[in-house]
């Protein structure tokens, strides 16, 4: 699961984790995490060269998965492979190589892992930002920036310099969801990370999340998932949670 919702794990199959998702694996009938096979590529923000083709690839909105064809997974597994045999070079250098010489061949390398990502077809069009153009865009990393600190359409609006219905209009072009709508689902999200992958009291992400009454809080949330805030943690929480 990316961020509560299921993917699919089974051969070809590409998964995407960005920063501050979390992701939890399946348990066996003992509730023991299940073995996977798959090979995990892990990597700062910095550490690809600047591609402006693969911007949106990296954002925190793109797909969370894709099924791979056979021949981009036959490409994509020679390059992963042509960069873990370069990996395995830092901790064992020949006495020959230049230690930056294969960071950054690293470097390259990744990148163009990156641009074959970003040139696979989308895998659910209906999420894609197309539809909403530039409008859209400037909504929803606004959202990212501000959802803990308003969920009103009216000052995202002026946020990002476009009139509410304009906004709620590109918002429907890209989702199919207003914008305002749009708003409480990231609030909504982020309460679920922060119950399921935290301690915090109900009430502190209450009030981190901008509700001054924890009673407005659970009301919000039993509106937006159908749980209490304390009956979602319970439903979610097993001896191995997860990592974020």
């Amino acid at each position: 699961m990316v961020d509560f919702v299921p993917q699919p794990c089974a051969p070809r199959r590409l998964l995407h984790i960005r920063p501050g998702q979390v992701q939890r694996f399946p348990a066996d009938p003992t509730g023991r995490p299940a073995e996977l096979d798959a090979v995990l590529v892990l990597f700062t923000a910095a550490f690809p060269p600047r591609l402006p083709l693969t911007a949106s690839l990296l954002d925190g909105f793109g797909p969370a998965g894709w099924t791979l064809s056979p021949g981009d997974y036959e490409a994509l597994d020679r390059a992963l492979s042509e960069i873990a045999a370069e990996y395995h070079t830092v901790d064992n250098p020949r006495e020959d190589a230049d230690a930056d010489l294969t960071v950054q061949l690293l470097r390259q390398l990744l990148g163009a892992v990156l641009l074959r990502l970003a040139r696979l077809p989308h895998p659910d069009r209906a999420a894609s930002a197309a539809p909403g153009g530039e409008v859209f865009r400037a909504f929803r990393y606004e959202l990212e920036r501000s959802f803990a600190v308003t969920r009103s359409v009216q000052r995202y609006a002026a946020r990002t310099g476009y009139s509410p219905r304009t906004l709620t209009r590109a918002c429907q072009a890209a989702t199919g969801r207003t914008a305002k709508q749009l708003i409480d689902a990231r609030v909504a999200l982020e309460a679920q990370r922060l119950l399921v992958h935290t301690e915090l009291p109900v009430a502190t992400i209450g009030r981190t999340l901008g509700f001054s009454e924890p009673t407005n809080f659970g009301k919000f949330l039993i509106r937006e998932t159908g749980h209490t805030p304390g009956g979602f943690r319970t439903s979610q929480r097993r001896p191995d949670p997860g990592v974020r």
